[in-house]
């Protein structure tokens, strides 16, 4: 297990040089009531007082009833700035005017929302003259399980490097509410959905592969396939290069 003490000393430094060597004044994250999001608070609000979270619901029942709830009661226990913006009305407008052109697949209206987020996040943070703060971990990122452009941009993020396991972990030393660290897991893009039903293997066999290379051969195998098929989200755009 990690020191996290250490862990967390670490972290509030790297937040507050970001914010010495790029001008800022604050940060700006998105608040899901999720585990990422609260331990990306928490670290945020130690580094800099100046912190705002932004609850952002859009259109899953479950984005207005346990998730709001839960990321509220995460900001009042940690005292972090928390404001809501319904996404809902946004997302209607966009995906109607998109309609007239064009039908939107599935999984174009099921990423419509974290991409409207992170324009939320933006704007915002832009006013404020601040900066827009990542809650995407290890884990997720190694198998693609984020919206490229979604809640895959930020300006920076502190807990890329941790896989769930680490996230809770370093939840329980910090003696985070007990509504984000015992929850499924879930991104709200529908009703009903979880992270591990969607994966079709659980965190703990992914995080166990992570860590140790470990696992079932079918697990892994499944594993492997989602990374490479996901590959192009964690590259950088190509560009064409030129030259003589």
């Amino acid at each position: 297990m990690r020191d996290y003490k250490q862990e967390t000393e670490r972290r509030v430094a790297f937040l507050r040089d970001a914010l010495r060597t790029s001008g800022a004044s604050g940060f700006v994250y998105g608040n899901s009531g999720g585990k990422d999001s609260a331990l990306v608070g928490v670290l945020c609000k130690m580094a800099c007082d100046n912190t705002l979270g932004i609850l952002m619901p859009c259109a899953s029942a479950r984005n207005f009833g346990e998730d709001l709830r839960d990321g509220l009661e995460v900001a009042e226990h940690y005292g972090i700035e928390t404001v809501q913006v319904d996404l809902t009305p946004a997302r209607d407008a966009l995906l109607a005017e998109i309609s007239k052109v064009a039908a939107p697949c599935d999984a174009a209206v099921r990423n419509a929302a974290p991409r409207l987020r992170m324009t939320t996040l933006y704007t915002v943070a832009q006013s404020r003259g601040s900066l827009v703060v990542g809650t995407g971990n290890r884990s997720e990122a190694y198998v693609g399980y984020f919206t490229k452009w979604g809640d895959g941009a930020y300006d920076l993020n502190p807990i890329s490097d941790l896989t769930v396991t680490e996230i809770y972990e370093f939840l329980a030393y910090l003696d985070a509410p007990l509504c984000v660290r015992t929850k499924a897991p879930s991104a709200g893009l529908f009703d009903g959905q979880t992270d591990e039903g969607e994966l079709g293997f659980t965190y703990a066999q992914l995080d166990r592969y992570l860590l140790t290379g470990e696992g079932e051969e079918a697990v892994i195998a499944a594993i492997e396939r989602k990374h490479a098929a996901s590959a192009h989200k964690r590259a950088p755009s190509l560009t064409f290069a030129g030259g003589n």
